[in-house]
This record gives C-alpha cells, sequence and structure tokens, in this order.
C-alpha cells in the first residue's frame, strides 16, 4: 500500500477515534472499515491477523457497551423524553456549531429534561453529572478499544 492510502487509512481511523465522542457517529465502525480496507490492500499475515483481532475486540466492545450501560442508565431515571430531549439538543446543536456543538447540545437537551421534570438547577445538574457518568462509561471503553485497535494498526504499518 501506498503512502497517500495509508494516510487515508489514518484519517478513517483517526476520525472513528473521534468519532466514538461525539454522539450519533459510528466511530467504531469507521475504524473497523479502516482496518479492512488496509487489509484488503495489503493482504499479509499479519493485516488478517489484525483485521480478525480487531473484529473480536470491537465486537465484544459492542456487546459490552449493549449490556451494561441500560442498567446504568434505568438505574438513574433515564426517560424516553429525556432520550428525547438529548437527541433534539445534540441534532441543534450540531447544526448551529458543526460537529463539535453536538456533545453541548446533549447536555444541554438532558439538563432541559431534568429542570422541566425536577423543577430546581441543582437536582437537575445532579441528574445531568449521574447520566453523563453512566453515558461516560459506555463511551470509555468503547474508546480504548477504538485507540487500541488503531496503535496495533500503526505499530504494523511501521513494522510493515
Amino acid at each position: 500500500m501506498d503512502l497517500p492510502q495509508l494516510l487515508l487509512v489514518g484519517l478513517v481511523l483517526l476520525l472513528g477515534v473521534v468519532g466514538v465522542l461525539v454522539p450519533g457517529v459510528p466511530g467504531t465502525w469507521l475504524v473497523w472499515a479502516g482496518v479492512l480496507w488496509w487489509a484488503l490492500h495489503e493482504r499479509s499475515a499479519l493485516a488478517w491477523s489484525l483485521l480478525v483481532s480487531a473484529t473480536a475486540l470491537l465486537l465484544v466492545v459492542q456487546v459490552i457497551k449493549w449490556q451494561l450501560p441500560p442498567r446504568r442508565l434505568r438505574g438513574v431515571g433515564v426517560t424516553r423524553r429525556m432520550v428525547v430531549y438529548a437527541g433534539a439538543g445534540a441534532l441543534l446543536g450540531f447544526v448551529v456549531v458543526p460537529v463539535a456543538g453536538a456533545v453541548p447540545g446533549f447536555v444541554g437537551g438532558i439538563y432541559l429534561s431534568e429542570r422541566l421534570r425536577l423543577g430546581t438547577h441543582g437536582e437537575a445538574w445532579a441528574s445531568v453529572r449521574a447520566v453523563m457518568r453512566a453515558v461516560g462509561t459506555s463511551v470509555l471503553v468503547e474508546l480504548l478499544a477504538c485507540l487500541m485497535v488503531t496503535g496495533a494498526w500503526l505499530g504494523a504499518v511501521l513494522v510493515d
């Protein structure tokens, strides 16, 4: 694989890692697609091994992410209304401040939902912190896995 293609694969992996932190962006799938693209062009034992390992790790992380947080989210009182407000806030934030505005919009949507439900700033903010801790755990697990795959890819490219 020549240098421009390696740089493009690296860019896709970087976008995937950043995408893990942005609500609604399929960061994990971008990281996996970048490794797949590289492995299909590289066609070496190292490339295929990395693809298989990355696939297994990312699938395990998806299972963990889908199983653990719902229990934690239910425990802190996440409702359908809060999810709608958070999604609308993320979308609005994304439109107002492209890409970077999605995260503050997401948090703002949760705050607005809780402020309307609970009535006071202190209680609403405490609820937002609890929800963000529950959501943050799954994001950190996914981010760590994507960073591990990206680091393994970088190591494989440097070795090869």
